[in-house]
């Protein structure tokens, strides 16, 4: 049995480019930038932050997905979700949605403020192609159910998905159980704490800073990550991050990779040309909508 320790480097950086969304929304995107950026199961992440409400007040208007989950993390702000099922949700600060597209699924996500900031994250996961089609869902998480540890070093970690070792006790997040089975983590450290943590091998993993900056991997083999930035991680057991000198605050998501086709347009995620065609003609049909059979 192979007990080796390798901690992960950084093999790959993808900066966030600025870009819009929705009705105009501004944003920052790294992941999802084109084909060559995804990592599997993860499709794209955006960051949208702004203090001027004509970067966001235009909001998500009704909008349709297929194949794939979304996941909206709101550090300020307060958005609306509703969709063509009925639900209803309120995301504020510290708030998450995790919606499952699945076979269809008609949303949209509209501010409830008019000035201040808005600020947050919208992660694409991708469906395997067994689960595509099941019936859409839609979970609303507030603050309260997502567990926020203290790390021994300094800092916190919040966990939103998956789990954590945090001395000597695992943290689970509230949302387990998927077949990509993510982790997806808030991690605040201080100038130059570390972030250590071990990883199954056998997931695909990436950090998004979103303050400060961080150097990633072994003391022997560090490499910076700066702010805005997404950091693909190489294979191993171990990720270590430490703080720059502003300190630091960073996205970790790991997943287990589906090594399934994707093939994308717009809103609807297939692993074929024809079923991304059978999506448009369902979506222009109506079918998005009906009663599900």
């Amino acid at each position: 049995m192979n007990t080796t320790v390798t901690t992960r480097t950084l093999q790959r950086v993808i900066e966030g480019l600025a870009t819009s969304d929705g009705a105009g929304v501004k944003l920052r995107r790294s992941l999802g930038q084109g084909q060559g950026s995804r990592l599997d199961p993860f499709l794209m992440l955006d960051e949208f932050s702004s203090d001027n409400p004509g970067d966001y007040i235009a909001g998500f208007p009704p909008h349709p997905h297929r194949g794939f989950e979304t996941v909206t993390y709101m550090l300020d702000g307060h958005m609306r979700h509703e969709d063509h099922l009925g639900h209803v949700g309120e995301l504020k600060s510290g708030g998450v949605q995790w919606m499952t597209a699945g076979r269809g699924i008609v949303h949209s996500e509209m501010p409830q403020q008019e000035q201040g900031r808005m600020r947050g994250f919208q992660l694409w996961i991708n469906l395997p192609a067994k689960e595509k089609m099941k019936p859409a869902s839609y979970r609303d998480i507030p603050p309260s159910e997502i567990p926020v540890a203290a790390l021994a070093g300094g800092g916190t970690v919040k966990v939103i998905a998956g789990s954590l070792e945090v001395d000597g006790s695992r943290v689970a997040g509230p949302i387990q159980g998927l077949s990509t089975d993510p982790l997806y983590a808030d991690v605040v450290l201080p100038a130059g704490a570390v972030f250590s943590q071990p990883l199954a091998d056998d997931r695909n993993a990436f950090l998004y800073v979103y303050e400060g900056s961080a150097t990633v991997g072994p003391p022997e083999a560090p490499r910076p990550l700066k702010s805005q930035s997404a950091g693909v991680l190489s294979p191993g057991s171990r990720v270590e991050v430490t703080a720059g000198t502003d300190g630091a605050r960073f996205l970790l998501l790991a997943g287990r990779p589906l090594r399934e086709p994707v093939v994308q347009y717009g809103p609807f995620v297939m692993n074929t040309v024809e079923e991304i065609e059978q999506a448009i003609t369902d979506y222009q049909s109506g079918k998005f909508t009906q009663a599900a059979a």
